[in-house]
């Protein structure tokens, strides 16, 4: 019996922030208390949340609580924790490369590596890890941790189906309707995600295959030398009104993205997990990727993975999946296979008997 209560650097919008609130459903549904704490809260949130300086103040902690840390960024969290005496575990979501960005954005770096270094101080005091993917679990192998069990991320993927955005979706459809297929990518504007290599496949696809064809990338920017970049580009090359970079948006208007996509493509050199993998499979969008870090351990053959970033190769496996219907159905079929192993009730009790494992039970 316990209590297991999460801390996490910022409760926002986003795949942790989701896994968080997920993991703490979870929990209170097994009959374990769990509360969370963070450093920063979206203000969409602020009911779900607590500072986590209230722990062991306002909020009494009990000796044989489990205090489990979100792990994705270096945080003022971490020494926090790492002086509190109860039981901890750590949930690792993978941190990007300092040297990914120091190119780009050279006043990040010391933030990734503030938290890469908190990352191995903590392996110290952790009791034991969990981590999203093998490739996170083999990240944390270096570091010298040594009891982490591989637990898939805690998303609910029916949450597309309970919000709409009307207006994003008319004007998606109206844009289809002047022909063109729809090439989607999801994920911060950020260096290592590689939307460049996307502008220049979609040059290629274009030139070759389908000169109405559109690419749809969303999300919020990290790094704004590289969105401003990535805009010169484009115009540089031509396709300036043919790449959409939508800025963040709203679950509802994210559903309207995948619901028109034809396509999802990523060129990305470096994901822990890829969630948006996952939610393009439970839209039914076929998937050509970059085979690079946790990527084709996410989709495991339910996808087109590349081993190669040529534009003509990714023209290519894009035309293949959009115009042959027999191709594209094996695609989406062999989606919504996969994505049966990170179905909800399948996932939580993963995570449940890992925290028996560990002592952590409750009545439910």
């Amino acid at each position: 019996m316990g209590a297991c209560h999460q801390f996490v650097p910022a409760l926002e919008p986003g795949a942790v922030g989701q896994h968080t609130l997920e993991i703490q459903r979870t929990l209170r549904g097994a009959g374990i208390d769990s509360e969370v704490f963070a450093h920063i809260i979206d203000p969409s949130m602020a009911d779900r949340g607590r500072a986590f300086t209230d722990y062991g103040s306002s909020f009494p902690g009990r000796r044989d609580d489990c205090l489990m840390y979100q792990f994705a960024i270096g945080s003022i969290v971490a020494p926090f924790l790492r002086s509190r005496p109860e039981r901890k575990a750590l949930n690792h979501h993978n941190i990007t490369p300092p040297e990914m960005l120091a190119a780009w954005e050279p006043a990040m770096v010391p933030g990734l590596r503030w938290g890469t270094r908190q990352l191995l101080e903590l392996a110290a005091s952790v009791d034991f890890a969990l981590a999203d993917s093998s490739f996170n679990r083999n990240d944390l192998w270096a570091l010298g941790y040594r009891d982490i069990e591989v637990v898939p991320i805690l998303l609910d993927f029916d949450g597309f189906d309970r919000e709409g955005d009307l207006e994003t979706q008319q004007r998606l459809e109206r844009d289809r309707a002047h022909g063109g297929a729809d090439l989607l990518f999801v994920g911060r504007i950020v260096p290592n995600k590689c939307q460049h290599d996307l502008i220049k496949a979609l040059v290629v696809y274009r030139r070759t295959f389908d000169p109405q064809a559109r690419l749809r990338l969303v999300g919020g920017a990290t790094s704004d030398e590289y969105l401003r970049v990535l805009r010169e580009y484009a115009a540089a090359l031509g396709v300036a009104d043919a790449v959409d970079l939508t800025g963040p948006v709203s679950a509802g208007a994210l559903g309207a993205y995948y619901r028109s996509a034809d396509v999802f493509v990523s060129a990305s050199e470096h994901e822990g997990f890829c969630v948006p993998l996952l939610e393009a499979m439970h839209h039914g969008v076929p998937i050509v990727a970059f085979a690079a870090a946790a990527v084709p351990e996410t989709l495991a053959g339910a996808g087109v993975l590349l081993d190669s970033k040529s534009p003509a190769m990714f023209a290519a496996a894009i035309h293949e999946v959009v115009s042959d219907q027999l191709t594209r159905g094996a695609m989406v079929d062999a989606g919504r296979l996969r994505l049966r192993d990170f179905d909800l009730e399948t996932t939580r009790a993963r995570f449940l008997d890992v925290l028996a494992t560990h002592g952590i039970t409750g009545t439910g």
